[in-house]
């Protein structure tokens, strides 16, 4: 085994370790018998017996103790049983397919929000498809017409780039809330999603498109689509960037109009609900009310397989004993 699998193995008993508290006591009992059978004689003087070499057996025989050691060592880890786990998951998800349909109208530069509302808009809108990892969203932006910016999809990585690169000015400029919706709604026409939810979000009023909001509302409903709505934007007026005769762009204070009836109408009738936003914050936690609201039931199920690593371990014990006792009765034998 490589010193990197080492890094990956667990015991399943590691309580047989504590067996290795023996080895002092096996090393005190092999030399204390080893004196036992060690013979005896008595000499007046030691002077003459100084300069005998020592037996090289006598020297080797600790290699006896040291091969009982590393076979009882290595047995009390096969017992211990290395081993390594590999994990795998099996996801089972409820499925919500989400479509986010965004006004990019000229009004959603206004900075009432920071650093303007398509900005804030853009920022909440990722990090809501970072919270719902186990379903499918897609990207719908309006402004006077409608157009499907990303289809709903589990690359949320190619859908937030989508969202990035959404700009003021890619459409035809006004507020078609109802094409918004329209067009949201046939993203989900053909999902088979236990859920399919909408969270449209406009700062305006409907004031052009082929498809009107109450015409659209009902498509909405013939198709089980729970529509959310946020209206974006302060009370009273807000600064908007204009551009002057000359080319020059200037703020100007403009009233903030946002048809919440109509809102409101579209998201009680398809069981979603209406928010307002007046400032980052609030549009934050706007969204995170329609995180918590829909919910996706995911169950995960765990197998764990384990790979034993005891026997390379036994085998090694069972080499360093029958070396043992072959070097027991061979060189280092015993003359009785």
């Amino acid at each position: 085994m490589n010193a990197e699998l080492w890094k990956n193995i667990e015991f399943a008993y590691p309580a047989f370790f504590w067996l290795l508290l023996l080895i002092p006591v096996m090393i005190w009992w092999f030399f204390s018998t080893g004196r036992k059978f060690q013979g005896s004689v008595q000499v007046s003087s030691l002077q003459g017996l100084k300069g005998l070499p020592v037996s090289w057996k006598i020297r080797f025989r600790p290699l006896l103790l040291v091969l009982r050691i590393l076979a009882y060592a290595a047995l009390v880890t096969a017992l211990a049983r290395p081993q390594t786990s590999n994990t795998s998951e099996n996801i089972d998800s409820e499925g919500i397919d989400i479509v986010l349909s965004i006004d990019i109208s000229g009004s959603m530069l206004a900075e009432d929000l920071r650093p303007n509302r398509m900005e804030a808009a853009k920022k909440t809108a990722m990090d809501f498809v970072d919270s719902r990892i186990s379903d499918r969203i897609g990207l719908v932006i309006f402004s006077g017409e409608s157009f499907t910016q990303c289809p709903i999809t589990m690359d949320h990585g190619v859908l937030k780039q989508q969202i990035m690169q959404i700009r003021s000015g890619m459409l035809q400029d006004g507020t078609a809330i109802g094409m918004g919706l329209a067009t949201a709604v046939d993203r989900l026409r053909s999902s088979k999603a236990k859920s399919k939810i909408i969270v449209l979000l406009t700062d305006g009023v409907n004031n052009t498109g082929l498809v009107d909001p109450l015409t659209a509302l009902e498509i909405a409903k013939a198709y089980k689509v729970k529509v959310y709505t946020v209206g974006v934007g302060t009370i009273g007026k807000a600064p908007s960037p204009a551009t002057m005769p000359d080319g020059s762009i200037q703020m100007q204070m403009v009233d903030v109009q946002i048809d919440e009836p109509m809102m409101r109408k579209i998201a009680t009738e398809t069981g979603g609900r209406y928010f307002r936003a007046t400032d980052n914050t609030s549009l934050q936690n706007i969204y995170h009310e329609i995180d918590k609201l829909e919910r996706t039931k995911v169950e995960i199920t765990s197998y764990k397989r384990y790979q034993e690593y005891f026997f390379p371990l036994a085998m090694i014990a069972l080499a360093c004993i029958l070396l043992e006792a072959v070097l027991r009765y061979t060189l280092f034998r015993r003359l009785p």
